[in-house]
């Protein structure tokens, strides 16, 4: 049995964004369709030589308020919100003579990009659309009579329908109702996001949470589960990556192209550094002249784990750093830009993925992090500390910032040991500091071995701990592994016993105040 279908005789149109929007209303009269229009999208449309009636010899009353207050009226709420099978719907409408309106096609005054461009308060409250919300929201409640369009791309789907039926079906009015409210949810969402900052609120009573679908994944983390990528407002970072080349992106290769990404930005930008990630976890990170010394360094710490990894880096790509890269098997590539002789290099392998940025992330921005738990979310605001040269006294100061940095983006209990600006061990989410210890001490002596080195790679190094050592053991587990310098938070009731462990070795300790545990 065929699905009933709406008639559109008469449609709303009243649109901040034109895109489409000639195109869109040339479609409607060729079908039949008379046009009611605000004031710009009315001026517009007429400026193209088509008829249209103004919304104020519908409602008898002119825009005013600089046109805060238009479509507020019952000659246009009533002719969307009536039912068509309801007999005293029919006679209200009929009493004050009210027409219907079959289709609502609106979207809103700019509001997430006003705030985007860092406009003053003032605009950014007069982007706040009053008007255009009710209209939607109205037409959407009544999405039984009455088809509501927000987006340009659906204008295509409603024209080809009504040219084909006359009208909409029941399946298109409900999808296109969902889209409806799901657009002032966010709107609104944006909205409150802006308030709160400008009164300080860090965390309000109520966070409200919007994103756009920018992809469906294939799967989650692991097949049995569904994964999308949705965009937050204002966007940028990983989910603004272009991607060149490659095959379709994973959950979690976006999630440790992200990692990585943060990664190398988080490090002071006098030199070229390199991030090699797996599993959201750096497997070696260095630093040099060129990004292709940057990544031999980085190889060098785990070349085992670097196998199938992910590499960000923090300059644009040259052939140099394409041709090094690409000579391991490499699942993505995340830079701020590459050059056309880069590009060459990685087409090549054109399974490889290759994602570029416009910009690095800021590693002082402010933002907020969220997970989910059973039953809600938790929130913490980013971790944007950072440990600078200022407040070290010591000769290893470049590496023992280095390390405590990278730290910052391991899993806890994270053990970053570093020499020459890369890094040479890394121990990642034990639940034993120690074996954290162990482990990073492991990897260097088998990377040294397979470089043909006697000794290991964490002899002369620093090393940097994620959050205090509570007893010694750790931090004598990695003085035997070489280490000749530590870095860490401090702040246990047992860091005298640490100190003098470092004392005892002879080795420099450098207490930050700042831990970094990432979960």
């Amino acid at each position: 049995m065929p699905e009933p279908v709406a008639p559109i005789r008469r449609a709303l149109i009243s649109v901040s964004d034109k895109t489409g929007l000639v195109g869109l209303a040339r479609d409607l009269l060729g079908a039949g369709v008379v046009l009611v229009s605000t004031g710009g999208s009315a001026r517009t449309l007429r400026e193209a030589g088509l008829a249209i009636t103004e919304i104020t010899e519908v409602t008898g009353f002119p825009e005013i308020m600089d046109g805060r207050v238009k479509t507020l009226h019952p000659k246009v709420h009533g002719g969307i919100l009536a039912r068509r099978d309801v007999p005293a719907h029919a006679a209200a409408m009929a009493e004050h003579g009210i027409e219907a309106f079959d289709l609502v096609v609106v979207n809103l005054y700019p509001f997430e990009a006003t705030v985007a461009a860092g406009a003053g308060v003032e605009e950014v409250i007069e982007n706040i659309d009053i008007g255009g919300p009710a209209l939607i929201r109205a037409a959407a409640k009544n999405w039984a009579d009455v088809t509501v369009v927000v987006e340009p791309e659906d204008y295509t789907t409603v024209t080809t329908e009504l040219k084909a039926k006359g009208g909409t079906v029941a399946a298109t009015r409900r999808r296109l109702a969902a889209r409806a409210f799901a657009r002032t949810a966010a709107y609104d969402a944006a909205i409150a996001a802006w308030w709160q900052g400008e009164t300080g609120e860090a965390m309000p009573e109520r966070l409200t949470l919007a994103g756009r679908l920018a992809a469906p994944l294939r799967y989650g983390e692991n097949p049995h589960q569904a994964g999308a990528l949705y965009l937050a407002p204002g966007g940028g970072g990983i989910g603004a990556a272009r991607q060149v080349q490659g095959k379709e992106l994973s959950y979690n290769n976006i999630a440790d192209a992200d990692a990585a990404l943060e990664l190398v930005a988080d490090l002071d930008a006098d030199a070229a550094s390199v991030a090699i990630v797996k599993h959201a976890n750096p497997c070696g990170v260095g630093r040099g002249a060129s990004l292709a010394e940057a990544h031999a360094k980085a190889l060098a710490c785990d070349p085992v784990s670097a196998f199938g990894g992910i590499v960000a880096v923090s300059r644009p790509l040259d052939r140099g750093a394409a041709e090094a890269i690409t000579a391991i098997f490499t699942e993505v590539v995340v830079a701020p830009g590459a050059d056309d002789a880069a590009l060459a290099a990685f087409a090549a392998k054109g399974g490889l993925r290759l994602l570029l940025v416009d910009r690095l992330p800021d590693p002082a921005a402010g933002g907020r992090l969220m997970r989910t738990v059973s039953g809600g979310f938790l929130v913490q605001d980013r971790d944007t500390a950072r440990v600078g040269q200022a407040e070290l006294r010591t000769v290893t100061k470049r590496d023992l910032i280095f390390a405590f940095r990278v730290a910052k983006h391991v899993k806890s209990n994270a053990i970053v040991f570093a020499r020459g600006g890369a890094t040479v061990g890394i121990g990642a989410g034990q639940m034993s500091r120690v074996d954290s210890v162990r482990i990073a001490a492991t990897k260097a002596k088998a990377a040294a071995a397979a470089a043909g080195e006697a000794a290991p790679l964490t002899q002369g190094s620093v090393v940097a701990s994620d959050a205090f050592f509570p007893f010694p053991d750790a931090l004598e587990e990695a003085i035997a592994a070489g280490a000749t310098a530590a870095i860490q938070p401090g702040g246990s009731r047992n860091d005298a016993a640490s100190i003098a462990a470092a004392d005892a070795a002879g080795i420099a300790m450098v207490l930050t105040g700042t831990r970094h545990f990432r979960h």
